[in-house]
């Protein structure tokens, strides 16, 4: 299998309102956060390509918002003041791994175009806030049809 983009889209379910969410491309001091949304009653969504190659037999997740070693791949969602929002007391990142994601379902991927990868996630934490680090319990990636354009 030759190397493979992914369209992948994560589905913030719920979030607070009034908070800033956005996808981190890159990493360490050298990064930048990207479509920057003020949630509000709805869920907030963001839609992104990334590369996958094969490693020894296993899918290695590649490009500029794949963070971690690569048996722990996830993406960063950066969260108030780390997206840029001035006017708020949230500096949190949301951590959603990119494990689980089998040869199979790439396979299956690169065989329609209109099919893409998405992830939900609650966007509301225990404590009212934000939802921030790891995900837990993460009901993992599921093939889904890409939105008409």
């Amino acid at each position: 299998m030759a190397d493979q983009e992914l369209t992948l889209k994560i589905v913030l379910e719920k979030p607070p309102s009034g908070v800033d969410f956005g996808l981190q491309k890159g990493s360490g001091n050298k990064y930048k956060t990207i479509q920057i949304q003020r949630s509000s009653d709805k869920n907030v969504e963001f839609e992104f390509t990334i590369t996958v190659k094969l490693n020894d037999g296993l899918p290695n997740f590649l490009g500029g918002f794949v963070q971690g070693p690569p048996t722990q791949r996830f993406i960063y969602i950066d969260i108030g003041t780390y997206a840029g929002q001035k006017d708020t007391t949230w500096s949190r990142r949301l951590k959603i791994p990119l494990m689980g994601i089998s040869l199979n379902t790439i396979k299956e991927l690169s065989t329609n175009n209109n099919k893409i990868l998405e992830a939900r996630v609650p966007g509301t934490g225990r404590d009212g806030g934000p939802k921030c680090a790891t995900v837990k319990p993460f009901s993992g990636w599921h093939i889904s049809t890409r939105a008409a354009q």
